[in-house]
């Protein structure tokens, strides 16, 4: 394409669930309703986890994370999304793009991370009781925390830098409801290899090494819970691992089942697909998150007495 054809965009517009105004006005309730409860929810367990010395340990530290991450990821496109749904305001700036993707991006690498931690937590707690104190003490967990977000701040300024300097000529919508990098990369009028070649690096890293940490964890955690005596011991211990297991569960299946589909689909019913895998990357977005507080809370009752102290204390005038 010659540079006299080109023409370059300075904003994108946001496709959505356009040409169906019926199932936005119910994905606009539902949503909303899903993202107070994700505010509430995560909301009362960080204040709680800071409130309560008895939740001041490296499992719950690393609760508290993924809960202000839980709040970050669907802040940086829950808003807008909701704002297109009701106010059919779909335009969005280049820049505005590039932020949004940017402070997107990072927070599903810093969960996979997190998650990988909390595993190796829970390992050295289970497989190595006596020396738990050492390992995992507040300098190591602390930093532990600080290299998931870290790392996923450098992922996140490597793939926006490299999405936004391409050169996007002609058609500007994308066929989302935020700045979905993948989106994105389908509007440019050049080669994309880098990007791709970055991206599943950048997969093997934030995907599937923690993947590894978090299997390799629970192999030895199951192992080490068979081999215990008493039945109550195995109980308590498998119960401070399940609520992990069940968000590990929840998180990498809406992955896998989002980018592991049958290529062959794409050839029939183009338009379904694309409106179902938008539906599908809303949930990972939206409904992911959501279950956390309830998983972590009514599984632990540390964690709902140290919730029913907050809520008690704040009630109090």
């Amino acid at each position: 394409m010659s540079k006299i054809n080109q023409t370059f965009v300075s904003g994108f517009f946001l496709l959505g669930l356009a040409g169906y105004p019926k199932t936005e006005i119910i994905y606009f309730a539902v949503i909303f309703i899903m993202y107070l409860i994700i505010l509430i929810g995560n909301g009362v367990l960080i204040i709680a986890s800071v409130l309560d010395s008895h939740l001041h340990t490296p499992m719950y530290f690393f609760l508290g994370n993924l809960s202000f991450l839980d709040i970050c990821y669907t802040s940086s496109s829950v808003p807008s999304t909701l704002v297109s749904l009701i106010s059919k305001r779909r335009n969005i700036s280049f820049s505005g793009c590039a932020v949004q993707m940017f402070f997107g991006f990072p927070m599903e690498s810093t969960e996979c991370l997190l998650l990988g931690m909390m595993a190796f937590d829970r390992y050295v707690a289970i497989c190595h009781p006596l020396r738990y104190p050492l390992i995992m003490r507040k300098e190591m967990y602390v930093l532990m925390a600080s290299v998931s977000w870290f790392s996923g701040g450098v992922n996140s300024i490597v793939q926006t830098s490299l999405a936004m300097q391409l050169p996007f000529c002609g058609g500007n919508i994308i066929n989302h409801f935020t700045c979905e990098i993948l989106a994105v990369l389908k509007l440019a009028c050049a080669d994309i290899s880098l990007n791709v070649v970055t991206m599943m690096v950048s997969n093997m890293a934030f995907l599937v090494l923690p993947l590894l940490i978090i299997g390799c964890s629970y192999m030895f955690i199951l192992c080490a819970i068979l081999r215990m005596n008493s039945a109550k011991g195995r109980r308590k211990a498998f119960s401070t691992c399940s609520a992990l297991l069940t968000v590990v569960i929840i998180f990498y299946g809406t992955i896998f089942f989002m980018y592991a589909k049958p290529k062959a689909q794409d050839l029939n019913g183009k338009d379904k697909l694309q409106t179902s895998d938008k539906l599908i990357s809303l949930f990972y977005g939206v409904v992911t998150p959501m279950p956390n507080p309830v998983i972590y809370s009514l599984r632990n009752k540390v964690v709902k007495a140290a919730v029913k102290f907050v809520l008690c204390r704040k009630s109090i005038p």
